[in-house]
């Protein structure tokens, strides 16, 4: 562990104000990714029995925009108590009506309760378990539209970052910023370009926007299974990518999750699950509880170019290693976002416009 980062999570317990004392720090980040997360050991338990909590540290981006996601997550987090979601989401360690962020104009800390945990989705799920995610997710969607009213607007939209990314692929130096070919520059300059003119096509700032994580792989939750043979969600953990946007965003991720090829350890970001039977299977699941519309679903194609604008191009040394980073970087240009213009909705415009 690094001497900044322990100082920093002294620091930010002391300021916190909980009277109990650390007594090992253990770190838990990704291997994949450039967060660090740390698990907190404590010398006693608290009144819950709970003898640990998880300090995320960070110094990648802004601190204020980090401390506004956790104001959000906090909110969201109240406002769902007396839901079926009540205690899905790991809270947000908070003082009074606020959460608790530490700042120190390096590094900024926030602290976590251990999410419960319950059992794991399989590597590759079955028709079965497929289909009962995507209820699940439809009544999870249904719950955050409702609290969505009284969640403040967030600063960044995927509209603002697609500007900024215009603007550093705009720069003469963007190839060695990014450090791509002048070719791969262009060819990402013109696909920002066109999904900011979708996004004033469509009129999206007028789309309802709820509460949303983006990132649903398996290893950032659990499920309780039923006696029924069914499962519900059950705990929820990693914010890294939450926002306040379209539901549809939420879907590549779960296009993945439910996909033929499952969950993996190395991975690459291909669009092709978005078109798989399995996936789907997942929609008209999903449309069964909360219907989907057919603009929501040609909106598919262009929620996956941002989530690889953003968090592979303009993001990704935030959240990936440097050399994943790189492979990434190169493979949106020459192979995720041509893979786009391929894609068949049929299937699916199908099973909403019957």
């Amino acid at each position: 562990m690094a001497d900044d980062h322990r100082s920093a999570v002294y620091a930010a317990w002391e300021s916190y104000g909980d009277p109990r004392t650390i007594v090992a720090i253990h770190d838990t980040s990704p291997m994949v990714s450039t967060n660090t997360v740390y698990r907190i050991d404590l010398d006693r338990p608290d009144a819950t029995g709970t003898r640990r909590v998880f300090a995320k540290v960070s110094n990648y981006g802004s601190y204020f925009l980090f401390a506004e996601d956790h104001d959000r997550l906090f909110r969201c987090t109240q406002l769902l108590r007396g839901t079926r979601f009540d205690g899905f989401l790991a809270p947000v360690l908070g003082t009074g009506d606020r959460p608790f962020t530490y700042y120190n104009e390096r590094l900024w800390v926030v602290f976590y309760s251990e999410a419960r945990r319950g059992d794991p989705l399989p590597p590759r799920l079955d028709h079965t378990q497929t289909r009962c995610l995507a209820r699940e997710m439809a009544a999870f969607h249904s719950a955050c539209t409702d609290i969505a009213p009284s969640v403040p607007a967030t600063s960044n939209s995927i509209k603002a970052d697609a500007i900024h990314l215009l603007d550093l692929l705009s720069s003469p130096f963007a190839p060695r910023n990014f450090e791509l070919s002048a070719e791969h520059i262009g060819l990402l300059w013109r696909r920002t370009h066109d999904f900011l003119v979708e996004l004033e096509s469509i009129r999206y700032d007028a789309w309802t926007r709820i509460p949303i994580l983006v990132d649903w792989n398996l290893g950032n939750f659990s499920v309780r299974h039923e006696t029924s043979g069914e499962f519900s969600l059950h705990s929820r953990w990693d914010y890294d990518w939450f926002r306040v946007e379209s539901r549809m965003l939420d879907f590549y991720f779960l296009s993945r999750v439910s996909s033929a090829t499952g969950d993996r350890t190395h991975w690459t970001y291909s669009p092709h699950t978005l078109t798989e039977p399995s996936f789907v299977e997942f929609v008209e699941s999903y449309h069964a509880v909360s219907p989907l519309t057919e603009e929501e679903v040609r909106f598919l194609p262009t929620a996956f170019t941002f989530f690889i604008l953003n968090y592979v191009v303009r993001e990704g040394a935030r959240f990936f290693r440097p050399d994943l980073c790189a492979k990434f970087r190169n493979d949106a240009a020459r192979v995720y976002l041509p893979a786009v213009d391929r894609l068949n909705l049929d299937p699916l415009l199908r099973v909403v416009c019957r």
